[in-house]
């Protein structure tokens, strides 16, 4: 018996019931598509996350403190900031940060806020794109005014629009919030952020974040920009050990500096164990699909025990037998693989647009995904199709 003999056999079986052979796929199908959606979503993720970074920059510095070691006089003031500007020459940008969390609200809706407060060198160490307006000034800055600047799907949903420049808000602490005017609106190009049910993003001068937050405030973050990656390490250095003189505190360790792209690492690193732990769980579908297979060519075995019979009563060999019963349970698997890949792969773009992400369609996962259902189709049919080869034919053709 050829193999396109088989091919054609094993085609027909397939055709003769529709209904079962889906339901064996269907195992190979979701534990496919859940994979490919998995790590495509994933691998996206840490694009956009990389992408985040790099906008960021590959030359800022955070500086940080260990809030289990300071004291009240250990965080960093307003006129550390002017003297670290002013004294090291590898810092070209430099902002104190505090983030809060608020509410804001239009007249048309209130929603939960996370609100930064910065001063105006955030804008050039964050590269933030300004799509409408501008980021506060320096005088604005020096005089707490109450200004904001809103990205742009918050400006949606707060007002049905983008470009709200010019109009106010209310913002801050849910119990004491104040009336603040629209400078600005930002992009909202981030991973997660700006969606609905998310929280909105708020940037203030660190000033008026200070009126709003007066009985909780201290700056605890420093962001810091220097002229050039190369040069990044020279201003975190330079910076602690300035900030240690200052404060008298040398050899506590209570201030860290880190390049950004060192926290790139680490978040990758969790997203990527995240990611193949779920695949993983997710591959274990396959196995259940591929059990399913093994059953259904069992009973597929017994259905055609006669038929079995017959065949090798007129000289098909017993490699013949099992060709043509390898085959179906290949064939099975491998459309369910198909299937399970065209699915993944529009899962992973409808679940990527809802949550802001460009899935990675990688030609590997598609190729391995193909060869793995294969695989299955090889690795759980073989016992069947042994054991229609092994039937004896007198016995097949008594067989009722």
């Amino acid at each position: 018996m050829k193999f396109f003999e088989s091919l054609k056999i094993a085609v027909d079986s397939i055709k003769s019931n529709k209904l079962r052979s889906f339901l064996t796929m269907l195992g190979i199908i979701i534990g496919i598509s859940s994979v490919i959606a998995i790590i495509s979503l994933g691998e996206g993720g840490q694009g956009a996350v990389t992408n985040q970074f790099e906008k960021i920059g590959a030359n800022t510095v955070t500086i940080s403190l260990d809030n289990t070691k300071a004291q009240k006089s250990d965080y960093f003031t307003f006129q550390d900031v002017k003297q670290i500007k002013n004294k090291i020459n590898s810092v070209k940008y430099i902002s104190p940060v505090v983030l809060k969390s608020g509410i804001v609200a239009s007249n048309m809706k209130t929603k939960n806020a996370n609100i930064t407060g910065s001063n105006v060198d955030y804008v050039d160490i964050e590269n933030y794109g300004i799509l409408y307006g501008r980021y506060f000034n320096e005088m604005e800055e020096n005089e707490a005014k109450a200004v904001a600047v809103i990205d742009e799907n918050t400006a949606k949903e707060l007002f049905g629009y983008v470009n709200v420049v010019g109009t106010s808000i209310t913002l801050g602490p849910q119990n004491s919030s104040r009336k603040v005017k629209i400078v600005g609106v930002k992009s909202s190009a981030n991973v997660f952020g700006g969606r609905v049910n998310m929280p909105a993003r708020i940037d203030t001068p660190i000033t008026f974040l200070k009126t709003m937050y007066s009985g909780d405030f201290v700056i605890n973050s420093l962001y810091l920009s220097a002229g050039s990656k190369e040069a990044s390490k020279d201003a975190g250095d330079s910076t602690i050990s300035l900030l240690e003189s200052r404060h008298n505190n040398r050899g506590k360790e209570i201030y860290t500096a880190e390049n950004v792209f060192k926290q790139l690492d680490q978040i990758n690193k969790v997203l990527g164990i995240f990611t193949e732990f779920i695949g993983a769980v997710a591959a274990i579908s396959l196995i259940v699909g591929g059990i399913g297979v093994m059953n259904i060519m069992l009973v597929s075995v017994t259905e055609r025990t006669r038929e079995i019979g017959i065949r090798k009563a007129i000289g098909a060999t017993t490699s013949n037998i099992m060709l043509q019963f390898l085959t179906e349970s290949v064939i099975i698997s491998l459309i369910g693989g198909i299937i399970g890949m065209a699915l993944g792969i529009l899962g992973a773009e409808v679940i990527g647009y809802a949550f802001n992400i460009i899935p990675v369609i990688s030609p590997s996962v598609i190729i391995s995904s193909i060869v793995f259902s294969s695989a299955v189709g090889i690795f759980f049919g073989i016992y069947p199709a042994k054991k229609a080869a092994a039937l004896n034919p007198i016995d097949a053709l008594r067989y009722e």
